[in-house]
Formats: C-alpha cells, sequence, structure tokens
C-alpha cells in the first residue's frame, strides 16, 4: 500500500559533485510545490544519525544553483553500514515524522538508502559523482563539469609542454572507472590514455606511440592516466621512466580536487534539476527504494537492489577511437 507523504528530507552523500545544489534545490522546491514539507539533513547519513535537521522553505535555497559543492555538506559514516547506525537514523526519522528521503549521491549512499527502505522509510536515490561509475545510468551529476575543468587545466598545461617540447602526464581521478581519462584524453588530443579498465603495456602504449609521433613531426605530448591504473611508483615514476625510455623531459600534474569543485555546468544543472523533480514526484506518490537515472535522453527509475547488481560497461568503441586517432 502507498504510504501517503507529508515530510520529506533531502541528504547529500559521498564525494561532493558540481550540480548536487541544483538537485537539492529541485528537490526542495518541487516538494513544496506539492505541499510537502522538507527538511535539510547536514551532512549525510551522520547528520541523520545526529538528528542534524532543518526545516527548509523556497529561500533555503536561493543562489545556490551556480555553487559548487554541496550546501547541505557530506561526510563518511561508517557508523551507517551497521544496525545500530541504521537504528539511531530510524528513530531520527520518526522524531521528526519523516515521510521519505532522498539521497543524492553515489553507489555507497544508496546501499544506506536501500537498508532505510527496506526498514519502512522510502528513500529515492539521485546518482552524483564525477567519475560517472553508477552502472544503473548513463550520467551522473558532476561528470560534464569535471570533464571541462580537466580539459580547461589541460589546455593550460600544454602551453607549457609546447613550449618546452616536453611531455605531460596528468593524472585525473577515477579509481575504478576511466571515464574521465578516456573522454578527457580525446577532448584534449592526448598521445595515450591509460585507465585501470585495460591493461597497458608501458613500452608499447605510450614509449613506442611517443616515438612514432615524434618520427612524423610531434614535439610535445600529453598523457591522461587515470588514478586507479596500477603502476609501481605511481605517475610521478612513470613520468620519470618515460623521460628515460624517450629522452623527452617528462613531467607529472595531478590534478586532484580540483576536478569535484567549480560551478555546475548547464548540463549538470539541468540534469540535477530534472532528476530532483523526478524523484520528489515518486515519493508524492508514496514510492521508495528507487533510483533515478538517465538512460538515453530519458529520466527514469530502478528499484535499488536491482540497480546495486548491474555492471558498469566499459565504452570500448571508444576507447578504439582514442587509439586510432592519437597519433
Amino acid at each position: 500500500m502507498e504510504k501517503e507523504m507529508k515530510k520529506i528530507a533531502v541528504l547529500t552523500s559521498g564525494g561532493d559533485a558540481s550540480g548536487m545544489n541544483a538537485a537539492v534545490r529541485a528537490v526542495c522546491r518541487s516538494a513544496i510545490s506539492k505541499g510537502l514539507e522538507v527538511f535539510g539533513v547536514n551532512r549525510g547519513y551522520e547528520g541523520l544519525i545526529q538528528g542534524d535537521l532543518f526545516k527548509m522553505d523556497l529561500r533555503s535555497v536561493s543562489e545556490i544553483l551556480h555553487r559548487g559543492g554541496t550546501v547541505l555538506y557530506s561526510a563518511r559514516c561508517p557508523e551507517f553500514k551497521t544496525k545500530e547506525g541504521i537504528d539511531r537514523g530510524i528513530r531520527t526519522c520518526k522524531q521528526f515524522g519523516l515521510d521519505g528521503i532522498v539521497v543524492i549521491g553515489g553507489d555507497g549512499s544508496f546501499r544506506g538508502a536501500r537498508d532505510l527502505s527496506l526498514a519502512g522509510i522510502p528513500c529515492v536515490g539521485i546518482p552524483a559523482t564525477i567519475d560517472n561509475d553508477i552502472s544503473c545510468s548513463d550520467y551522473t551529476i558532476g561528470v560534464d563539469t569535471a570533464l571541462n575543468t580537466i580539459i580547461d587545466s589541460v589546455d593550460k598545461i600544454r602551453d607549457t609542454s609546447h613550449s618546452h617540447d616536453r611531455c605531460s602526464l596528468v593524472e585525473v581521478m577515477g579509481r575504478r572507472c576511466g571515464y574521465l581519462a578516456l573522454n578527457a584524453g580525446i577532448a584534449t588530443g592526448a598521445t595515450a590514455i591509460i585507465v585501470p579498465e585495460k591493461k597497458f603495456d608501458f613500452q608499447k602504449d605510450i614509449v613506442e606511440r611517443m616515438q612514432y609521433t615524434r618520427g612524423i613531426g610531434k614535439k610535445h605530448f600529453i598523457i591522461l592516466v587515470a588514478e586507479g591504473v596500477e603502476y609501481e611508483g605511481g605517475t610521478v615514476q612513470m613520468a620519470k621512466d618515460i623521460e628515460d625510455a624517450t629522452g623527452v623531459v617528462t613531467r607529472t600534474t595531478v590534478l586532484g580536487y580540483v576536478q569535484r569543485g567549480g560551478s555546475p555546468s548547464a548540463k549538470d544543472r539541468i540534469i540535477a534539476t530534472r532528476m530532483g523533480v523526478y524523484a520528489v514526484h515518486l515519493l508524492a506518490q508514496g514510492i521508495g527504494n528507487r533510483v533515478v537515472v538517465v538512460n538515453g535522453e530519458d529520466i527514469v527509475d530502478y528499484d535499488i537492489k536491482e540497480a546495486l547488481e548491474m555492471k558498469k560497461e566499459f565504452d570500448d568503441d571508444l576507447y578504439q577511437i582514442s587509439n586510432e586517432i592519437s597519433i
């Protein structure tokens, strides 16, 4: 039987991603337009456990659409992986009279949403992570902004590489997923793109490729490496090995957390808004235990359990394209 909704909450969990604020704004305003009370939860599941909630109104989300990060803050919460932590979260929900929660985050956040849903608190997840590694969704909030940040940074780094005939090895985020490295590498004309999904041969995939392109007139090089790629000594050692093998002065740049920040792109603002409104529409019907996702051009929803069991497919065609044109 569908549960009548009167009060809902929204929280952000896991790593921040540009566009999270757009989703929070959409959830708040869509819910209020439907006559629901809305509470913001500070610092994700940690805030839910601690009872750190506040009532939101239309002005609570003014002037946040263009801001990166999350105004609701985020925090890791190992305690929420335990029965005791979940029970404390449920007590908070009952204390505030919450009928449902919108959870904005990644896979770990959705596991918490699943556990709350199974315990009787309907939850709807919205995928937000710059790695685009949520298996059930073609796109996650924050990816486009992160990609544009990487592209802008690499374009600046290239100026120095060109000026000094150097090789610049750029490490981007992606512990398990090479989406950012692959797409940014294609967009910046990288000579080589190294991702965790594909085994690579240092000599063939980097050294010989550089030597070949150098032989036909190329004098500076960009190498994109995802942080999850295993290499003894990491990217700093990789750069030294490239220099030793090719004679080309090679420098490493680790972009780090600059990729997670910044004003969200138009795409991230629009998709986050669509997802936020969709999530509220589900809860308003008493429907929980769902994840809102992008499927092609459409916004749809899946059962959380089903979503968590899906496997992310690596784009082999795009990877092949990168190898064909990066010469």
